[in-house]
């Protein structure tokens, strides 16, 4: 079948930054740094959620953060309070980070940190249910997160994301009494996408689900270790 010129730029642009993303994980992977790609669209908990991470884990892991945001540093400064390395990307008109943008925050990381020294880096993703996924960064695993108040029907309508997820947080699971909104839903709506992926439901507010996230966090720094010291 005969591609249009569209298609074939897609699928073009798609190929180079897979180089690119494999690249970048081959830097993280000689330091024995583990990577996430946070995902999920705007307001469903990302920044909030990196904030309990690193306010959790900071004291027993080396943690760094790469914050794509469009226009500003808002969220990078929030988390700046946690005094760990954060990185701020803007991408102006684009609706996700790709493999060249997050390459040029791990060439910035190497200035203010060893990253040798690092167990984890959290790249935030810009806030869009559809473009994230379809660029790899160079990242261990993706984590993507639903809001309850985005509705059951959002991992059907927008599969990219659920489909590459390897772990969805389910959040603000607080709001659930005043929601019509059924959490079993939307996790059979992902099963049917995804039967693989780590599925945890969580309320930041008030701390439901996050000592499972934690511990799903340190099993993937644990294991990226483990693969590390048996390779060589």
């Amino acid at each position: 079948m005969h591609q249009t010129v569209d298609a074939a730029l897609g699928i073009n642009l798609l190929h180079a930054n897979q180089e690119g993303a494999d690249h970048n994980q081959a830097h993280f992977n000689e330091w024995g740094v583990t990577c996430f790609n946070v995902m999920s669209s705007p307001g469903a908990g990302k920044t909030v959620l990196l904030e309990k991470t690193l306010a959790a884990l900071s004291p027993d892991l080396n943690l760094a953060v790469i914050e794509g945001d469009m226009t500003t540093e808002l969220d990078a400064d929030r988390l700046r309070a946690y005094d760990v390395p954060v990185v701020a990307i803007n991408t102006g008109r684009s609706c996700h980070l790709d493999a060249k943008m997050v390459a040029g925050g791990i060439h910035q990381l190497e200035h203010c940190t060893n990253p040798r020294e690092l167990d984890l880096v959290l790249v935030e993703n810009v806030g869009n249910l559809v473009c994230p996924a379809e660029f790899e960064v160079g990242e261990h695993a993706k984590v993507a997160l639903l809001s309850v108040t985005e509705g059951e029907d959002k991992p059907l309508k927008y599969p990219v994301m659920f489909q590459a997820a390897d772990c969805l947080l389910v959040t603000k699971i607080d709001l659930v009494p005043y929601l019509n909104i059924d959490i079993e839903q939307i996790v059979q709506n992902v099963r049917q996408l995804n039967p693989h992926a780590t599925i945890l439901p969580v309320s930041a507010q008030t701390g439901t689900g996050l000592s499972e996230w934690f511990e799903w966090v340190r099993q993937q720094v644990v294991h990226l270790k483990r693969t590390a010291v048996g390779s060589h």
